[in-house]
C-alpha cells in the first residue's frame, strides 16, 4: 500500500511539473500541442539573429513581422529547409523558445514528446530533429512518420484494415501516405509545397511585371487570389507595391487572379504528380480500397483554393480536406499518446526501455 500511495504521488507531481507534447515542425510553420491544453503553439518557424553577435533577436511570428523590414545587422532565417534540418544551432535556438513558450508557468521539463518526421528522411536528417529536441529538456522524444499523424488526425482509425490515402501538403514539402492498420503501407514525400507558389508568384512578377515584391506580400496574393483551378472571375485583381526592378524606385501594379492562377500551376503539376505515382506503386487490394474512399487532403497547403477539384480530376477519385488540415499531424501524435503499444509500434526511434512494470503507469 505504502508503495501503490509512492506512485500515486509521484505520478501527480509529474503531471504537475512536466508536459506531454506533439510536436509538429515544418519548414513554415510549428504547431505544439500540449496533453490536457490543446494547440498552444502555433508559429512561423523563422527565427531573427543579430549577424554581428549571433544573438536572437525574435522566433516566430514576432521574427515574420521582421521579414523584408529587418536592421541592418539583423537577419531573418527559416532553419528548416524541405521539411530537414538546414541550420542546427539556429533550429535549436528557435525550437528551444517555442517549448519553452509551450509549457505551463510551472514546468521546466518535458517528460516526452512524440514529434513527425517526413517520409524517407535519412537518420541524419532524423537525429538532428532529435538533437534539437533534446536540447529543449525533452525527457524522452518519439519520432512518427508525418503520413501516419496526418492520417490519424484526420479521422483514420488505426485498427481499420482497409486502405486510406492522406496528401498534407506542407510549407515545402508534400508527404503521400497510404495506411492500413495503423501501419504505412506506402509513402512518398516530394519537396515542394505552398511556399514554392510564393517563389512562383514573385518570380513571375519580377519577369514579366518588373516589380520585386517580399514573401509577405506574395503570401497575400496565394491566399487572396490564389486557385488550383481557373478563377470564376479572371480580372479579379489587388495592387500590390514593391521595387520596380528597372528604377530600383517604389512601384505598384494591379495583379491578376488569372496571373495568380498561371503561378501555381507548376507547383499543381509536381504535387499531382507525386500522388499519381505513389497510386501507381499500390498492390490490388489496396487500390480497391481508395477507389471507394478516395483521398484526404491535410496541411496547411490544402486549404488553396479549388485544390479538391484539381486533385480529383488529376486522379479520378474523390477527394476531400479533413477538418481543420492544418492541425491534423499535431492531433494524430497527440492521439498516440492514448494508444502507448502503437506508440511504440510506429516510432522510428528507440525510445529508453522503461525499468520496470510500474513506471509503465506514468505512459499514461
Amino acid at each position: 500500500m505504502n508503495r501503490t500511495r509512492a506512485f500515486v504521488g509521484l505520478d501527480a507531481l509529474r503531471k504537475l511539473v512536466s508536459d506531454s507534447m506533439a510536436i509538429d515542425m515544418g519548414s513554415a510553420v510549428t504547431i505544439i500541442s500540449v496533453r490536457g491544453r490543446g494547440v498552444v503553439v502555433d508559429e512561423p518557424s523563422v527565427i531573427a539573429v543579430n549577424k554581428i553577435t549571433g544573438e536572437v533577436v525574435a522566433v516566430g511570428r514576432e521574427a515574420r513581422q521582421m521579414q523584408g523590414r529587418e536592421a541592418r545587422d539583423v537577419i531573418v532565417i527559416a532553419p528548416l529547409v524541405d521539411g530537414v534540418v538546414a541550420d542546427f544551432e539556429r533550429t535549436q535556438a528557435m525550437l528551444d523558445r517555442f517549448v519553452r513558450n509551450a509549457r505551463s508557468g510551472i514546468s521546466h521539463f518535458s517528460r516526452r514528446a512524440v514529434m513527425s518526421v517526413l517520409s524517407g528522411v535519412t537518420q541524419v536528417e532524423q537525429r538532428a530533429l532529435l538533437s534539437a529536441a533534446e536540447h529543449a529538456h525533452i525527457g524522452r522524444v518519439y519520432m512518427v512518420e508525418e503520413g501516419l499523424a496526418a492520417a490519424i488526425g484526420a479521422g483514420v482509425s488505426p485498427s481499420d484494415e482497409r486502405a486510406s490515402a492522406v496528401v498534407d501538403i506542407g510549407g515545402s514539402t508534400t508527404n503521400v501516405a497510404v495506411v492500413a492498420n495503423g501501419s504505412i503501407v506506402h509513402a512518398n514525400a516530394e519537396r515542394v509545397g505552398s511556399s514554392d507558389i510564393d517563389a512562383a508568384i514573385m518570380d513571375r512578377l519580377r519577369r514579366y511585371r518588373g516589380l520585386t515584391i517580399g514573401i509577405p506580400t506574395a503570401e497575400r496574393l496565394k491566399m487572396e487570389l490564389g486557385s488550383a483551378v481557373p478563377p470564376d472571375d479572371p480580372a479579379q485583381s489587388i495592387t500590390i507595391k514593391g521595387r520596380d526592378v528597372q528604377t530600383g524606385s517604389p512601384g505598384a501594379i494591379e495583379v491578376t487572379a488569372e496571373e495568380v492562377y498561371g503561378s501555381t500551376q507548376a507547383v499543381m503539376r509536381k504535387v499531382a504528380d507525386a500522388v499519381r505515382e505513389t497510386l501507381a506503386d499500390l498492390p490490388a487490394e489496396v487500390a480497391a480500397d481508395l477507389h471507394d474512399r478516395g483521398i484526404i487532403l491535410t496541411g496547411g497547403g490544402s486549404l488553396l483554393k479549388g485544390l479538391e477539384e484539381y486533385l480529383g480530376t488529376e486522379t479520378r477519385l474523390s477527394v476531400r480536406v479533413a477538418d481543420e488540415p492544418r492541425f491534423a499531424t499535431v492531433r494524430g501524435l497527440m492521439q498516440l499518446f492514448d494508444e502507448p503499444l502503437l506508440l511504440r509500434r510506429v516510432t522510428r526511434n528507440e525510445p529508453p526501455p522503461l525499468i520496470d512494470a510500474e513506471a509503465r503507469a506514468f505512459e499514461n
